[in-house]
């Protein structure tokens, strides 16, 4: 990686890797009312005829999403996170049950989004989607891997689960860079054999951020963009905890179903190692700019930084 610059929001990309989508026919976007917001419009205002606004009707709306999947379409249905759980029963039993190609986006994820409050803070929605079978669950870092990523869900023939979020985050990756994703592959952002921090979405900046105080400590840790929760990179993990042994995982995501409980059940499994985790603790979240509620929920460089410190000693005491 050429290192991090100034960026856009993840949602930015989902609404540009639409309108490249746009060369397929097949493509077509469904809105509940936030088309604005989830960046869908751009495609709206551009094939009108090829889009579908539903209004608050988010479980119609993939009620209808699959109806459209099962005639040959291929639809990309667009809300808030908080708003898609609205819809759980039709995404599991109408979309997912069928095995139907249709490609889901919840904006506004996590307590990033910050001051829409607790109400509006989706920090379970990776985790509810992880259980469903056969569905493909996408946490992009920033506005041009959201972009490919978007592009690349045209082809996986299941359905899919992106989380975007609202706010403008550095950059990870260069638009070069941002061409070799692959969903299911992680993205080894910087290389250390200490440790590997383990992060999604917002928190790969952060963590990639934390892995430069800790360099000065005479720590080197890796860091690995885990954009695709499910599936997940196993053999990307087992190379790791080979020359690390031992993780620390960071999302803006309860620490309850999501990356990190991924990452731990990997483990538990097939590479048992001492594990940290950073996230939401079990409890929701609340109004207030997005840097200070990062701050309350230990979730900034400095929490990762200790994590990092904490996890060594386990890893030092079982050795």
């Amino acid at each position: 990686m050429s290192g991090i610059s100034t960026g856009g929001a993840s949602r930015d990309g989902y609404g540009k890797g639409l309108l490249r989508l746009a060369e397929d026919s097949r493509v077509v976007v469904l809105e509940a009312d936030l088309g604005k917001s989830t960046k869908s419009h751009h495609f709206r205002e551009k094939f009108p005829d090829r889009t579908v606004s539903l209004g608050i009707a988010e479980q119609n709306m993939m009620i209808v999403a699959a109806g459209m999947a099962s005639s040959g379409k291929i639809p990309y249905a667009s809300t808030f996170a908080i708003f898609t759980e609205r819809a759980f029963e039709q995404i599991r039993n109408g979309i997912a049950r069928a095995g139907l190609n249709v490609h889901i986006c919840g904006s506004h994820g996590g307590i990033h989004t910050g001051s829409d409050g607790s109400s509006a803070q989706s920090i379970e929605d990776l985790g509810i989607y992880r259980t469903i079978p056969n569905m493909t669950v996408i946490h992009p870092c920033d506005d041009l891997s959201a972009e490919e990523l978007t592009v690349l869900t045209k082809d996986l023939n299941t359905p899919s689960y992106m989380r975007t979020v609202r706010n403008k985050v550095p950059r990870i990756y260069t638009p070069d860079d941002a061409k070799k994703l692959k969903i299911g592959k992680g993205s080894l952002i910087r290389e250390g054999s200490d440790t590997a921090i383990i992060a999604c979405g917002i928190m790969v900046g952060i963590a990639h951020e934390a892995s430069k105080i800790l360099q000065a400590d005479g720590i080197f840790a890796s860091v690995v963009d885990m954009h695709t929760i499910k599936p997940l990179d196993n053999e990307l993990l087992r190379e790791l905890a080979e020359i690390c042994g031992c993780f620390v995982t960071a999302e803006d995501h309860s620490i309850i179903g999501g990356l990190g409980s991924a990452v731990s059940e990997w483990a538990s499994e097939e590479f048992p190692l001492p594990i940290e985790k950073i996230g939401v603790k079990d409890r929701f979240g609340e109004s207030g700019e997005s840097n200070e509620l990062l701050e309350q929920m230990d979730m900034m460089e400095d929490n990762i930084v200790q994590a990092v410190k904490k996890v060594l000693r386990r890893k030092k005491m079982q050795s």
